[in-house]
């Protein structure tokens, strides 16, 4: 039997733990045994958005129970466990887009560039960075000893290149300080050591106040803010990269900014339950949703899918060193607890040192 979490999707916090016999691939697919996953606050972040940015689409749960079923979307690391796609062989290793489970049907298909995408009719509308699966033999951003990073940190660093590389691309809208919010978040900490390697670019990061002296730590900021010291913030012709999602905070940056506020960048939502300051008018520009398929997808046809890969592995191989001063691997081994991971992440009770790396389990064939 292999285990899933399901979640559902209108109320996050109602969970079930299910289990079904190892799937049989049909002609043309084949079966992957997910064999473990990171679990962050970037996962909330996909359940949070679910809907909007059609998340719950690229693993449907069949509902039941009274309740509209989600399979959580995480990346981690798999292996090939049956195979009728041609070229794919049993034990192959992939890293990719798994649901929180033991295991995933994918229909592949042309194997090139170092993997294959999942061409499985009902992901074909969606992003296709999110169906490529890479072999892990042939992946020249892969470490080994740094599977841990991969799963915790590679995807969303992918979505700090694209922070970096999308204000790069419009010459940072002018602006000579980036603002940073939700510090001490990974995406946050990915993007901050990238934009601080723009010459003339002051980064500062805001956070919590019990989680200045780590963020301060880090290195990657210029400077340091607590969120009750908006007030204080150096002013400049600025851009913000908005990645807690507090209003609170969003209508303070742009309050103390105004015109200076060259451009507002929204990437998460690491408070999602903040209802605070929602609604009312904000001085300076609108926010922008980062819709980071978009600008992969740019980088692609700009670069060629090759020229991508290349620059985001480069710029992946320098950040993993860096993580090695301060990440902490805690294991979750079993469904219930993975599911206590969620909660607590759900929770927000995240602390930013550390990253969980999860295992449900696999098929028993």
């Amino acid at each position: 039997m292999t285990v899933g979490i399901e979640v559902a999707r209108h109320d996050l916090r109602t969970v079930r733990v299910v289990d079904a016999p190892p799937a049989a691939p049909a002609d043309g697919e084949a079966r992957i045994d997910v064999r473990s996953f990171g679990l962050t606050a970037n996962n909330i972040t996909y359940a949070v958005f679910g809907e909007a940015m059609h998340y719950w689409d690229f693993f449907p749960a069949p509902d039941g129970d009274g309740h509209w079923w989600g399979r959580v979307p995480v990346w981690g690391f798999g292996k090939v466990a049956v195979s009728r796609s041609p070229g794919l062989e049993p034990g192959t290793p992939v890293f990719g887009y798994f649901p929180m489970a033991g295991e995933l049907l994918v229909r592949p298909g042309r194997l090139g560039g170092g993997g294959f995408s999942d061409t499985a009719a009902h992901r074909a509308a969606l992003p296709s960075v999110y169906n490529r699966y890479t072999l892990v033999d042939d992946d020249p951003g892969f470490t080994a000893g740094h599977e841990a990073q991969d799963m915790l940190l590679r995807p969303l660093f992918v979505t700090s290149f694209v922070i970096d590389d999308f204000l790069g691309d419009h010459d940072l809208f002018g602006a000579t300080t980036a603002v940073v919010s939700s510090a001490s978040a990974k995406t946050a900490i990915g993007s901050a050591y990238l934009l601080g390697r723009r010459p003339g670019l002051e980064v500062v990061g805001l956070t919590s106040a019990a989680n200045v002296a780590f963020v301060e730590g880090l290195g990657c900021y210029d400077r340091v803010v607590p969120y009750e010291a908006v007030d204080g913030l150096p002013v400049a012709d600025a851009v913000f990269v908005d990645v807690a999602g507090r209003n609170d905070v969003t209508a303070a940056v742009h309050a103390r900014y105004g015109d200076r506020l060259r451009y507002s960048m929204v990437v998460g939502d690491t408070h999602w339950e903040d209802a605070s300051a929602r609604g009312g008018p904000l001085a300076g520009p609108r926010p922008q949703f980062l819709f980071a398929p978009d600008q992969i997808a740019k980088r692609q046809q700009d670069w060629g899918r090759d020229g991508y890969e290349a620059a985001v592995a480069a710029a992946w191989t320098e950040m993993v060193g860096f993580t090695d001063g301060w990440l902490q691997v805690r294991h979750a081994d079993g469904p219930a607890q993975v599911e206590a991971v969620y909660r607590h992440l759900l929770d927000g009770d995240v602390d930013p040192r550390v990253g969980h790396v999860c295992t449900l389990g696999v098929s028993d064939d």
